[in-house]
């Protein structure tokens, strides 16, 4: 993913800063415990595609 799109892209909640897991392909809200998805290099930055990180889950 393009290093100057991650660093005008917040979430589209809190408007707080995300990061991204290249791994997961996923730009995570930790302030929100959420996880955006990166599909084909394009994130999908909608509230009802987000995935609610697990408590277990480290952010």
């Amino acid at each position: 993913m393009d290093n100057a799109l991650l660093d005008i892209l917040v979430c589209p909640i809190c408007k707080g800063p995300l990061v991204y897991r290249k791994a997961d392909s996923e730009l995570v809200c930790k302030a929100d415990r959420l996880a955006f998805p990166v599909r084909d290099g394009i994130p999908v930055m909608l509230e009802s595609e987000a995935r609610k990180l697990a408590e277990s889950e480290s952010v």
